[in-house]
């Protein structure tokens, strides 16, 4: 056999050895995600990529490495489903001028620098919704840390967002140019629709992302931007392809349709009815709130200033919907549309989440067991089989939510990739 493949065995049968270290970690308190319960005193032993054990009184296995964390809570890995990594805070850059101006290889450097950051805050998964103008960028990024060329979290990714023609940005009439740039695929007619979303698959899309409505109004307000032939052409080519959707959906109208065409999450959601979610709790959609960018841009935009000024109208509906939501029994998973503000900066949003009336568990399960059922994965609890995705805060999260910013460890996959 040829000396440069026996090397190639011998490196391969040494990561396979890493991989398969045991650790036992030993934090003050463990919260499961399987109940509302920081228990006190409970271990986790990891074997591997996986969960082996967790509980009370665990002893580790001879030759197993073990972690003590006084002072903290052991957490499931955090999951944002709504994120943009080829996306910086828009009071740094605008949006129009990320898309127009800032070149593909300098935005998936600052995406590698912020999948970083993302981790190192305990997100070990995100759901990515579109590159925003930065073309199948994406792919490559979750295949370098896949391959662990670069750190980062798991990712679904979705590709190009589809748009309807003449729907998003940037948008024609603030241009000299026709022909410019856009920040997602434009489709026009059922034919085009599936086209394009046949074609995000083919690309490696994970998810399917599509814009149920827009500011397209003469005023400038928000308008269903898709026919419900067109939404449903779209859905049904999606699933047939074994991917997934996420809407767009800041409309009463653009959310009936996208609940009617059967997608899996809706996003945003801020002038929601209670009819409408009331469909979307009857046909199971998640409902994806996204709070954090709300407050971003009204900051931005609309000079808010937190604890000095009084929510602005789109803080306003915003909360109303996600009150409403609750109230009728819809899914609420966490995404906080990141991006729009300073990744690994997520924390916010379950934040936000405890503000509007959630509990702390309530928010963490959100943001881990919830998120991961929307992605079927097996990740965002604390059991065993499942992948080792974990992350240790100081302090008691299930008692003060602001305590997962204060991150000791995280381990992704039974690999620690911070630790104390």
């Amino acid at each position: 056999m040829p000396r440069f493949v026996l090397a190639l065995i011998a490196a391969l049968s040494l990561a396979a050895t890493a991989r398969a270290e045991t650790i036992l970690l030993k934090p003050d308190r463990v919260f499961t995600a399987e109940d509302k319960v920081a228990h006190p005193g409970w271990s986790v032993l990891v074997e591997g990529e996986r969960i082996k054990a967790v509980g009370p009184n665990l002893v580790a296995p001879a030759g197993a490495r073990v972690v003590t964390l006084p002072g903290t809570t052991l957490i499931p890995g955090l999951i944002d489903l709504h994120s943009h990594l080829f996306l910086h805070p828009y009071n740094e850059t605008l949006w129009d001028d990320q898309v127009l101006k800032e070149p593909l290889a300098y935005r998936t450097a600052r995406a590698v620098a912020q999948a970083k950051a993302t981790l190192d805050a305990g997100f070990t998964t995100l759901r990515d919704l579109g590159t925003e103008g930065a073309g199948d960028a994406d792919t490559g990024l979750k295949r370098a840390i896949d391959e662990g060329i670069i750190p980062g979290p798991r990712l679904a990714i979705a590709n190009r967002a589809i748009v309807a023609a003449g729907a998003y940005g940037p948008a024609r009439k603030a241009y000299a140019l026709e022909d410019l740039p856009q920040g997602a695929q434009e489709v026009s007619g059922v034919d085009q629709a599936v086209e394009a979303v046949r074609r995000q698959a083919a690309a490696g899309a994970d998810w399917i992302k599509i814009y149920a409505d827009y500011r397209v109004g003469p005023d400038g307000s928000a308008r269903a931007t898709f026919s419900q032939a067109e939404l449903d052409a779209m859905v049904a080519a999606a699933h047939d392809l074994g991917r997934p959707v996420a809407v767009h959906a800041a409309t009463d109208e653009g959310m009936r349709r996208s609940a009617l065409a059967g997608v899996q999450t809706i996003e945003h959601g801020y002038s929601g009815t209670e009819a409408t979610f009331k469909l979307m709790a009857a046909k199971g959609v998640a409902y994806v709130p996204t709070l954090t960018a709300s407050e971003s841009t009204s900051t931005y935009f609309q000079h808010y200033v937190a604890g000095q000024t009084p929510p602005t109208p789109a803080m306003q509906a915003a909360a109303k919907a996600f009150k409403l939501a609750r109230s009728v029994g819809v899914t609420i998973a966490s995404g906080s549309d990141v991006g729009v503000f300073r990744h690994g900066d997520n924390a916010r949003e379950l934040e936000w989440m405890v503000r509007l009336g959630m509990t702390a568990p309530e928010a963490l399960i959100a943001a881990t067991a919830t998120d991961a059922k929307v992605l079927d994965k097996p990740i965002g609890r604390i059991a065993p089989g499942l992948l080792a995705d974990l992350v240790a805060v100081r302090g008691d999260p299930t008692a003060d939510v602001a305590a997962i910013r204060q991150v000791v460890l995280v381990m992704k996959g039974g690999q620690m990739v911070k630790a104390p």
